[in-house]
């Protein structure tokens, strides 16, 4: 008689011996990284967020692994640009996916939006009421051809900025001291308000740039001076990814950011990383090559009257009115809508 899966919840960095058979999983599964290590509770960004973990388990071995966060009343496991649902590259995807799940229902609880992000559709997902969306995703690019193979994927204008900015005498290295990281700092606040966006506090960076084996900053300096940064997650099962960027404005005409990604792409192929996620799919990343894989959304809305499915029902129709009318009417009903928001 098989036994059938079953699942565990982790809230913390694990004990050693799940974490023994956590990392033996990583190296045979679809899509490892950090998001999906044990290391995922060392992330200081999660700190107020309770991050959690569901593993699922076949015949003493991990084949399956979820991870997430709570916000509010909301449950969210990874995001477009990473989705943090892995499974064994020689397990039973629906098994594995319906053994997660049961997992997730008891982290959840009631009055709670639950989303879901995967690499792969997966027809389990939706056959326990999850709604599913395909997502643009992110630009991959394969680093086991090498950097020389990588440089020829790159866009013209791209190789002409990176030559061009190399012969003026740009320059890229991984961050070590407290007084680079504090330098990256002041430049994404500054970042950070000509984009109208929320900043963490230093303590919270400093913290984060600290964790060196999970997290390394490149910063690219011209004349001496720092113009922009770089950071990237890094773990040794395989794929690292691109996970923030921030640069002084008057900076942007030297191209530091097309030499600070070129640089990672070197120092990802001489440490053996096999993928580079870009985070996203816009044109700035799609002009360094690779391919876009998209993603896949599951999201299960069990609030009272269904909530949030109702509010994007009422955002659909209102879209679909909206396009009807003629073009001048639109305008002015969008440039009413900006206005009150």
């Amino acid at each position: 008689m098989i036994s059938p899966m079953n699942w565990t919840i982790v809230h913390e960095f694990p004990a050693p011996g799940v974490q023994a058979s956590w990392n033996e999983f990583l190296e045979r599964a679809d899509y490892p990284y950090f998001y999906v290590a044990p290391e995922y509770f060392l992330e200081p960004f999660l700190r107020d967020k309770k991050p959690f973990a569901i593993l699922a388990w076949d015949d003493g071995r991990i084949v399956g692994v979820l991870t997430g966060m709570h916000e509010d009343n909301k449950v969210v496991s990874g995001f477009t640009s990473r989705p943090q649902t892995v499974f064994g590259i020689s397990a039973s995807q629906a098994a594995v996916a319906d053994c997660l799940l049961d997992g997730l229902s008891a982290e959840t609880g009631d009055d709670t939006l639950v989303t879901l992000y995967t690499w792969t559709e997966v027809p389990a997902f939706a056959a326990r009421g999850y709604k599913h969306r395909l997502e643009d995703g992110v630009v991959m690019l394969d680093l086991t051809g090498g950097a020389d193979a990588l440089f020829k994927e790159f866009s013209s204008n791209r190789r002409t900025n990176v030559r061009k900015a190399l012969k003026q005498g740009m320059d890229v290295s991984i961050a070590t001291t407290r007084e680079e990281f504090r330098a990256y700092y002041d430049i994404y606040v500054d970042w950070s308000q000509r984009k109208q966006l929320p900043y963490t506090t230093y303590d919270v960076m400093e913290d984060a740039l600290m964790l060196t084996e999970h997290r390394k900053l490149f910063l690219a300096r011209f004349e001496g001076k720092i113009l922009a940064g770089v950071i990237i997650r890094v773990h040794p099962t395989g794929m690292i990814i691109y996970a923030a960027n921030s640069s002084i404005k008057e900076s942007l005409t030297l191209k530091p950011n097309d030499v600070l990604h070129w640089r990672v792409m070197e120092w990802a192929c001489a440490q053996g990383y096999k993928r580079y996620n870009l985070g996203g799919a816009h044109l700035f990343l799609r002009k360094m090559g690779g391919t876009v894989i998209p993603s896949h959304r599951y999201r299960l809305d069990r609030t009272l009257l269904h909530r949030h499915d109702a509010k994007d029902a009422l955002r659909a129709s209102t879209s679909k009115l909206l396009h009807a009318m003629p073009e001048k009417m639109q305008r002015k009903v969008r440039h009413i809508l900006r206005r009150d928001a």
